[in-house]
């Protein structure tokens, strides 16, 4: 069953907003894969009293307009929501709890969706693989001796194991993508600036954007509909109005689709059948996609997270003596080796020995980047790449030596702020999932959301994405 259709029985009455979470607490109790967090019986009980809330609501008619009321759903663990412990996956904020909700977790509520847990995640939202959490790892529902992906491992999870049918989870280089495809989920990253970013945990704020994960692109795009608009708290916001995806297409025809030489014959076929025009493209300045992003990524997150300093957040060493060792030893307690790791070298670069060389070369080249994809957007309604070079590798193994060598596919979406959706594509060596990427241009994410629809039943069928 669909979200959309378990919200039209809720507010038919044919069964209870209680009967629908169950399932999902009994799922998160037992937490096969390690998604979800936190999850005891007070949690339960509250979790309870949220559906009973929104019980109520249904009944007195307040939600008969909300297409996704009474839906279970979680949230990643760098989401905001007062009075309740978020801890980003890190020893640095254990027992953190912000006093304001994030604005996605507002709208969540208002709509009468039902969070029923916080899912396992990369800490900070470091990492491609779904290994970093302080809490462990995540692994994959359809072979645990692989990856689930990161760093949205959890929410990506939750939803393909069928837990939930709703997951929120943050992108900032391919980070909901990503999982959703090693996973066998649907996710979709909007256009930057469509979802507030008012209670995200910032890491790297030019390119990160909250998107949401569902087994199938109409509840995805539902979901996104609910969390988007404008916002005043987040400058960074710059939409109008709520994403609308009521476009609907019977087929392809007229649509100008640019496909990267990765993508299978099997795909190529289907997509022409179904009415599409297709023309194979080189990817444009592949070979400084990821160095580009990489280097912004950690400037950014270095300037993000001089926050976590043991004074003003975080955990303060009880070693702690004198102030500089409240900053360094609380840092170095505190952080783990991934986020270490990006911290140090987003420190470098942007000292002012390295500044010019680096991030300002960096920056440069980022608006090349954005030239030359807008360019080819313009030309084609969509770019369909695989959303990973490969399946999800097994647990400990970095492909190629090099863990984000993983997001080649993804960055380019998020450098230039371009909305990407990511379709479960069949499976691929060992039985594992394998997805298709289509990218559009910046804030055409109705146009992309209607081709979505119609690829989705071709590519699931059809399978060989990468």
């Amino acid at each position: 069953m669909t979200a959309l259709q378990l919200s039209a029985q809720l507010r038919a009455k044919s069964r209870s907003v209680v009967e629908a979470v169950t399932p999902a607490l009994d799922a998160a109790q037992r937490n096969e894969w390690g998604a979800f967090l936190r999850f005891d019986a007070e949690y339960k009980t509250r979790v309870l009293e949220r559906a009973a809330s929104v019980q109520s609501r249904l009944d007195a008619g307040e939600l008969s307009g909300s297409p996704l009321a009474g839906v279970p759903i979680v949230i990643k663990d760098n989401i905001s929501v007062a009075g309740e412990e978020c801890s980003a996956c890190s020893r640095m904020l254990a027992g953190y709890k912000p006093v304001f909700s994030a604005t996605v977790i507002e709208r969540l509520e208002k709509a009468g969706l039902v969070i029923v847990g916080r899912a396992n995640m990369d800490e900070f939202a470091v990492g491609t693989t779904g290994e970093s959490s302080v809490h462990g790892g995540v692994t994959n529902p359809h072979n645990s001796a692989h990856v689930a992906g990161g760093s949205s491992s959890g929410s990506a999870v939750a939803v393909a194991s069928g837990a939930v049918p709703l997951a929120l989870g943050s992108d900032s280089g391919g980070s909901i993508r990503l999982p959703a495809a090693y996973c066998g989920a649907v996710a979709i990253k909007p256009s930057y600036g469509g979802v507030s970013r008012n209670g995200l945990f910032a890491l790297a704020s030019s390119m990160e954007q909250v998107g949401t994960i569902a087994a199938n692109v109409d509840d995805a795009l539902a979901l996104l509909e609910i969390i988007s608009g404008a916002d005043n708290r987040d400058g960074t916001c710059v939409a109008q109005e709520p994403l609308a995806f009521a476009d609907r297409k019977q087929d392809l025809k007229g649509v100008k689709l640019a496909v990267i030489a990765e993508v299978s014959d099997d795909i190529r076929d289907a997509l022409k059948s179904a009415g599409a025009e297709l023309a194979e493209i080189a990817l444009p300045m592949r070979e400084v996609l990821l160095p580009t992003y990489f280097i912004i990524a950690c400037a950014e997150m270095a300037s993000n997270f001089a926050r976590y300093d043991g004074l003003k957040y975080g955990q303060r060493s009880p070693q702690a003596q004198a102030l500089g060792e409240i900053y360094r030893l609380s840092r170095a307690e505190g952080f783990g080796r991934a986020v270490k790791t990006r911290l140090m070298f987003g420190t470098l670069i942007t000292t002012s020995d390295y500044y010019d060389s680096y991030f300002r070369q960096a920056l440069k080249v980022r608006g090349l980047i954005k030239r030359e994809y807008d360019k080819l957007l313009s030309e084609y309604d969509a770019i369909v790449t695989p959303t990973a070079a490969a399946v999800a590798p097994k647990l400990g193994e970095t492909p190629g030596g090099k863990v984000n060598e993983c997001d080649i596919f993804t960055v380019f979406a998020n450098l230039g702020g371009y909305p990407a959706v990511t379709l479960p594509c069949g499976v691929g060596e060992g039985g594992l999932p394998l997805g298709l990427q289509l990218v559009g241009g910046a804030f055409k994410d109705a146009q992309l959301g209607a081709i979505a629809r119609v690829c989705e039943p071709i590519v699931r069928v059809t399978g060989g994405g990468a």
